[in-house]
């Protein structure tokens, strides 16, 4: 299902909030970039890329500060009501949370500064693998956003199960490995906040998607189980 937003009177609020909406995917754009590109780093100990990854934090944190900027304005400039606001409340939040997805990526990209042995290589491609799950979430969840289709939302919103599963498991090893090499522990701990961040990509997606539902079914569904969005809401 795809929401229609251009229904006002005013052309220039219709710009106003498609411009908007195009500045939210210019930045889940590079937010995925830089994603990617720590991963990328991650998996084949290429420092370089891992400070391009750094340096491009400052870009992301930019947009959110402008597109914050251009939400404030509408806000006061046009008082939304109804389905307008929900959308620029959607956006203000979608921001939000694609610039701590943003702060996650940075942090990402930190473990490439260290070199791992032959024998730790397991455990990289296994948090690549991992990484690659939460990419694609963010991937369809910015598609979800883009065409504010609520099923792609909440199909998005029912994978992050499946990465605190993939977390728990990998947590699990990177535990055994270091229980087994005890003077691995200063650098294998930084896999462990990696795989940890990792996580809360997922988490920060499962939020967009919810703001994708929000704005388009008009309903919060923060703290109510997937069983219950599914009869009430997609049926």
């Amino acid at each position: 299902m795809e929401h229609n937003i251009n229904k006002h009177i005013s052309g220039n609020f219709n710009q106003e909030l498609e411009n908007v909406r195009n500045h939210v995917l210019s930045m889940g754009g590079l937010v995925e970039q830089q994603l990617n590109s720590a991963l990328d780093a991650v998996l084949n100990s290429d420092a370089d890329l891992a400070r391009k990854v750094q340096e491009g934090d400052i870009k992301v944190n930019a947009m959110e500060v402008s597109i914050d900027e251009e939400c404030t304005r509408i806000i006061a400039k046009r008082q939304p009501a109804a389905s307008d606001l929900r959308l620029v409340v959607a956006i203000a939040k979608t921001i939000a949370d694609l610039e701590r997805i943003g702060d996650e990526a940075r942090r990402i990209a930190k473990v490439a500064l260290d070199s791992f042995s032959n024998d730790q290589q397991d455990l990289l491609v296994n948090i690549d693998n991992m990484g690659r799950h939460v990419s694609k979430m963010l991937h369809d969840v910015l598609d979800a956003f883009a065409r504010m289709d609520v099923n792609s939302a909440f199909a998005v919103h029912k994978e992050d199960a499946k990465v605190d599963r993939e977390y728990e498991a990998i947590t699990r090893q990177i535990m055994t490995y270091m229980m087994e090499d005890p003077r691995s522990i200063p650098k294998i701990m930084n896999l462990i906040w990696s795989v940890r961040s990792l996580e809360r990509i997922g988490d920060r997606c499962q939020n967009i998607s919810e703001y994708v539902i929000y704005f388009v079914k008009g309903k919060d569904i923060r703290h109510v189980s997937q069983e219950d969005i599914e009869k009430d809401l997609l049926s």
